[in-house]
Order: structure tokens, then sequence, then C-alpha cells
């Protein structure tokens, strides 16, 4: 079996930090179910331009695959009855909507529990189920400006810079996915589930790490580094050669004093010299890295990595996106994967870094908007053609008028 085969997710997720989460779950064997509001064509992300068509698209494909669609709408007393049926047979629920939400909508733990004690009912949220920002909408861009992210990166004279990925968002999704796993363990040893409040707020503000304790204990204040410099460590940066750029790192003594030795200077390293320590490196700085850069522009950035990896020195190129999914290791670890797909046949994507035992996980295409509500609805959910049929003409599944048949819920 599978790490997570006997586990069942009811997802009201949207959109890129929620479904990240749980496609790592989805990966693992979990049953994850997304619940698609008709009324809005399901979710966001299947519209996210620029390569998106016929409530598809490769940013959707990206975060949803492995898992199941249902068109449902919870605002009609037929949708809330069918969600409460499947609650009954679930694990989890799991939702990355405002703050305030999940209890206006009724998807926490005190409003499910009477259907089965034992549901986990995950929230990630912008800025938590507390709190004074409760109630505002939290995307990554803002997250990162707001949690000191975007002040900390980008070169000392310019302007602050978020991240080139939606990193408040990817992490918030594996911190859900983690407190999901924690919650489930939980529940199934005690039989209560509960709430998890996960919130990308919380998770970018823990992210600030050692430099927040500096802060706190020491009263440091981080700043903006030339070249992406660590803050502490010299060298440890990048650096310029003839043709591009390369990343070089002395986190210990025995690689400063290998890279003194290849770039011929040896006695950088030796007692008495003031680069020979971590403190002395660092109070000189400025006259070190001048003198290092102006050597690194000498060479090509292969010239380089020729000799530094040999020396088992801390070092790589940096690699715009083709050579990075080009990259000899990349193939060797699988992390390119293939779906077959209607339209786009076979889809290559990344895969999911999270690996359990040695069985590689297998892979199919993000559902179509509910492509799976013959599969939920009836050997799930246990209804039979009648009683979908009521359902239906209830509007559980959306407007009678925009599905093909009002006796099943429309395909896609």
């Amino acid at each position: 079996m599978k790490p997570l085969e006997d586990v069942r997710i009811i997802a009201v997720e949207q959109y890129g930090a929620g479904p990240f989460g749980s496609v790592h779950l989805a990966d693992l064997g979990a049953e994850v179910i997304k619940i698609e509001d008709p009324r809005v064509g399901g979710d966001v992300g299947r519209y996210v331009p620029p390569y998106a068509e016929d409530e598809d698209s490769l940013f959707f494909e990206t975060f949803n695959r492995n898992k199941r669609s249902l068109s449902l709408d919870l605002t009609t007393a037929a949708g809330r009855e069918v969600f409460e049926e499947l609650v009954k047979g679930a694990d989890a629920v799991y939702s990355n909507l405002r703050g305030d939400v999940p209890a206006k909508i009724g998807i926490t733990y005190d409003d499910l529990k009477h259907l089965n004690p034992a549901i986990v009912c995950c929230s990630l949220t912008g800025f938590g189920m507390t709190g004074p920002r409760s109630k505002e909408p939290g995307y990554d861009y803002i997250l990162q400006g707001l949690a000191g992210w975007m002040d900390l990166t980008g070169e000392p004279d310019g302007p602050p810079t978020k991240s080139g990925l939606s990193l408040v968002d990817f992490s918030g999704g594996y911190v859900a996915a983690l407190a999901l796993l924690a919650g489930l363990h939980a529940a199934r040893r005690d039989g209560t589930g509960m709430d998890c409040d996960v919130s990308l707020y919380d998770t970018a503000i823990s992210m600030l790490t050692y430099p927040a304790a500096w802060h706190l204990n020491a009263g440091f204040t981080p700043e903006r580094t030339r070249h992406s410099a660590h803050p502490s460590l010299v060298p440890f940066q990048a650096f310029e050669a003839s043709d591009g750029w390369l990343v070089v790192g002395c986190a210990k003594e025995k690689f400063w004093a290998r890279l003194a030795l290849v770039v011929g200077h040896p006695e950088w390293a030796e007692e008495g010299s003031p680069y020979a320590d971590f403190g002395g490196r660092q109070e000189r700085s400025r006259e070190l890295l001048a003198q290092l850069e102006a050597i690194f522009l000498e060479r090509t950035v292969a010239d380089w990595l020729s000799v530094l990896y040999p020396a088992s020195i801390p070092c790589g190129p940096i690699n715009d996106v083709p050579q990075a999914l080009r990259e000899e290791h990349t193939i060797a670890r699988n992390l390119v994967v293939e779906t077959e797909h209607p339209r786009y046949g076979t889809l290559r994507q990344v895969a999911s870094p999270v690996r359990v035992g040695s069985a590689l996980p297998e892979y199919r295409r993000a559902p179509r908007r509910n492509e799976d509500a013959d599969h939920v609805l009836r050997e799930i959910a246990g209804y039979d053609d009648e009683q979908v049929a009521a359902l239906a003409a209830d509007g559980a599944f959306g407007p009678v008028h925009e599905r093909h048949d009002a006796s099943v819920p429309a395909q896609g």
C-alpha cells in the first residue's frame, strides 16, 4: 500500500498554497477530494494564464495531480447535505480560505464533530483564525513584505525584492500538510479530532529563524548583503566569473583553507593571517571579498568548478530554470515526472520531494472539474440515481441550467 492510501481528505481549496500542500499528500496515496464551487467555475487556479484553456491550465495541473474533483455548492442546503455525508467517512477537512471563513461556512471542528468525532479540520489561512488581521486576505507577495522578507532580499542599494518563487505559499502548504498529518495521528490514537489553525503569516514569521533570535536577544538588525552574501560567514556568496555566476561557500574553516589554496593565496588561511578565522574574515570582509571577486573574474564558471569540486569546496553554478531542469542530478532523482493529458498529451512537471520508502509515486493528471462526481457520490457517499437527481434538482451541484443532464452532475 501507498503510505497514505487509507486517508481520505475533503479539500475546500483553491489557487496555490492549499493545493500545493495537499498535492504531496495525494502523491503519497491519500484520496484528496477537491470541492469546487460551480458558481465560479471551480478552483480559480484553472484559469491562471498564460497557459490556460477550457477550465484547465498548466498552473492547475501543477498543484492538483492525483486528486479527485466534485462540483458542490456549499451555500445550498442540498450541497451542504452532500458535504456532511462525505465528512462522515473522511479523515480530514482541509481548506485554504480567509481566516474568518471556515467558521462562517461551518467547516471547523465544532461544526463537524457531531458528524465525525475524529475529523481533523486543517485550515491554512492568510493570517490565522484569530488576531487583528484574521479577516484580511493573505497572498504570498503581501506576506513577503509584511514579514520582513522583502527588506532582506536584493542588493543593498536596490529596492525591496520578492523572492523569485512564492515561498510563503509553498512553505505554508508544507506546514499545513505536516499539521494535518500530526492531527490525524493524534485523532487515530485518541479518537478525537481537532482544528489545525495554520497560517501563511505564522509560517513567514517563523522562517525568520536565527536573524530573529539575533534581533530579539542581541538587538541585531538584519541588512541586505551584496551578492547574496551570508550574513556572518565569509566568503559564502555569489561570485561573478568571466562568463556567468557561481556560488562558493566556506561554512567551515577547512573549506576556507582549501579555497585559499585554489585561488593562489594559501597564506590567507595560515596562522597569523588576518583572514585565518571566521571572525577575522567577517571583520575584514570588504577588503577580502574585493580581492576574491577580482580573482573569480579571471576564469569561466566551468574553469572554477573544475578545480573547486575536486577540492571538496561547497560550490555550484547559478543556473537558470531550464538549466536546473536539465541537471544530471535532477534526472537521476526522478524529479521530472509525466502524466497523460487529453489536450496536452504527455505532460511533464516536477515531482514532490517527499520520499517515503523505496517505491516511486504514481502520477495521474489533475481532474477535470467535477470529473469524479460519479465515484464520489455513488461509491463514497452511497447515493443512488434517484437521490443524486433530487440533490441536483435542489442545486447541490450548481444551477440546473449549467448541467448537461439534471439527473447527473455535470462532467467538466
